[in-house]
């Protein structure tokens, strides 16, 4: 499995709560949801993801 990265994140309760249901709609954990999100937004907006220099790709 790849690396992942850990990150404090703060939300407000009520987006927490409205990100959990989608999630939940979706089969998807919520950290799944939140990076399948954020994957798809920075694919819309051109910036696809770049290699890490100094890290080989499985």
């Amino acid at each position: 499995m790849a690396e992942r990265k850990a990150f404090l994140l703060r939300l407000d309760p009520a987006l927490h709560a409205a990100l959990q249901r989608w999630a939940d709609d979706e089969l998807r954990s919520l950290n799944g949801q939140l990076e399948f999100l954020l994957r798809r937004e920075l694919q819309r907006a051109g910036r696809p993801l770049s290699p890490i220099p100094g890290k080989e790709e499985t």
